[in-house]
């Protein structure tokens, strides 16, 4: 999988979201990704956590060996 590729589901599932994705080892099977999104609102960090997981299916038990997550709200995005 490719960063594109990865950014490209997370989009469609987030469409108000603010992304930074990153293949962590160059392999295109460990990635980090910062995801801001209103989504978040209301939800602990292992309910958001679970909602990217959803989001990324059969690819999490296939493509995607590791995927480090921050899942921020658009008020607790510092930037």
């Amino acid at each position: 999988m490719t960063v594109t590729e990865l950014e490209a589901r997370l989009k469609a599932a987030f469409p108000d979201g603010i992304f930074l994705v990153r293949d962590t080892t160059g392999a295109g099977d460990h990635f980090s990704a910062r995801i801001v999104s209103a989504r978040f609102e209301g939800l602990g960090p292992v309910d958001r956590h679970r909602l990217v997981y959803g989001v990324l299916g059969d690819a999490m038990r296939r493509e995607i060996h590791a995927l480090s997550l921050e899942t921020l709200t658009p008020s607790e995005n510092p930037s």
